[in-house]
């Protein structure tokens, strides 16, 4: 597993934009040297070059289903649960799913991953399931996406659980060559913003916003109501997916809630060994992607004072939305 500053900065030299770049503002980067701030948002360098090659190229679909998530959020996840529901009537025999021998990450690929040029995409179009996610915020998608009206299911996650969870996948990437990272020094640029495809209540206010303007297209869920009810949450979300489960199939909803378990995806060999190649500079174990998967985990490592300090924040960004966070 391997992040390495200098190989990104390498690419981007060689690129176009790297004038526009270095214009950018830039601020400390969690594991890389710096993320740098596009249209309000923060994302490091290769980050960018996936955002602005999804612009060009990715055209959207009718029937496209897209995941958006801020990081750590629950991505991982719920790209499983939404896998195995549009997929239940073709592997309806549990034991042979594909989710027991590929990864989340292999069978709903991130846009900003798999699109290297308009040639890749067209390729991939024409081989893959139209299943997609994304961290890109609302205002930087593509505008095929708003225009075609493919659905998107956005997963909200408490912000304090989502700084515990980037902190620790973030310390397992940063480069050994940058100065060690206290959660502490986390919490500072988290609650200013500074954090990869953030600020936090910016991504999800305009995701929030748009799923109160346009109700059959974008579906908010949070992290907390499908680990409290998943029946329910994964029952909403396959009507939204336009997968019903109808009277006497209760039994496939449990089916693939213990599918997608933190537990049982966590314990697959795939996701024990094997290694998601995110692009020629990024490759992560897939073990890395599953740490505890719990609600409130935040209390064993954030101060009360931290916890009221996100709090506060959280309130006074989320607090005139209408979202009861």
């Amino acid at each position: 597993m391997s992040v390495s500053q200098s190989k990104e900065d390498d690419e981007y030299t060689k690129n176009d934009d790297n004038d526009m770049l270095t214009n950018l503002p830039k601020e400390k980067g969690w594991s890389t040297e710096h993320l740098y701030k596009y249209k309000s948002f923060w994302l490091t360098l290769g980050a960018l070059k996936g955002v602005k090659r999804t612009q060009q190229c990715f055209k959207a679909q009718p029937t496209d289903i897209l995941l958006a998530t801020s990081p750590k959020s629950g991505t991982t996840w719920f790209k499983a649960l939404i896998y195995a529901i549009m997929n239940r009537d073709r592997f309806d025999d549990i034991s042979s799913h594909p989710l027991l021998t590929k990864g989340p990450h292999d069978r709903v690929p991130f846009l900003e991953a798999i699109i290297q040029n308009e040639a890749s995409y067209n390729d991939y179009r024409t081989s893959s399931s139209p299943l997609f996610a994304t961290h890109i915020p609302y205002s930087l998608l593509p505008t095929s996406v708003i225009s075609f009206g493919c659905k998107i299911v956005y997963v909200f996650r408490d912000p304090k659980d989502v700084l515990v969870s980037y902190w620790y996948f973030m310390t397992k990437l940063r480069s050994k060559d940058l100065p060690s990272f206290p959660i502490e020094d986390a919490f500072d640029l988290f609650c200013k913003g500074v954090s990869h495809y953030r600020p936090f209540w910016d991504h999800v206010s305009d995701y929030w916003k748009a799923s109160l303007e346009n109700s059959d297209r974008v579906l908010f869920l949070t992290y907390q109501d499908m680990k409290k009810n998943p029946n329910v949450c994964v029952t909403k979300l396959a009507k939204f997916l336009d997968k019903s489960f109808c009277d006497g199939e209760e039994d496939q909803v449990q089916e693939i809630i213990k599918l997608c378990s933190f537990d049982n995806l966590r314990n697959l060999e795939v996701n024990q060994t094997g290694v998601q190649h995110f692009s020629s500079q990024l490759s992560i174990e897939n073990r890395h992607f599953f740490r505890k998967g719990v609600v409130g985990d935040w209390r064993n490592h954030l101060t009360v004072e931290m916890a009221q300090q996100l709090d506060q924040i959280t309130k006074q960004k989320l607090g005139g939305t209408g979202f009861n966070c």
